[in-house]
């Protein structure tokens, strides 16, 4: 998860930040998680929530448009 948070979006994670992050979003309702056996390992796994899709939409809007404001 934080290589691919650092790839797509340019931002640093340090190692304890990411899941207190997870933990947060998962609160407030932006993500869902369950627990699954993965070679006799339980790893969580996050799920990206409707609420979480659109606040994610939204929040790049307005960074796009902020963007283009730049631009004139």
């Amino acid at each position: 998860i934080k290589k691919e948070v650092e790839t797509r979006f340019g931002v640093k994670l340090r190692h304890g930040a990411l899941y207190p992050l997870l933990n947060s979003l998962e609160k407030k309702g932006f993500l869902t998680s369950q627990k699954q056996q993965q070679g006799g390992r339980t790893r969580k796994v996050y799920t990206i929530t409707k609420k979480g899709k659109k606040y994610i939409e939204t929040y790049h809007n307005i960074l796009k448009e902020q963007i283009q404001k730049q631009d004139i």
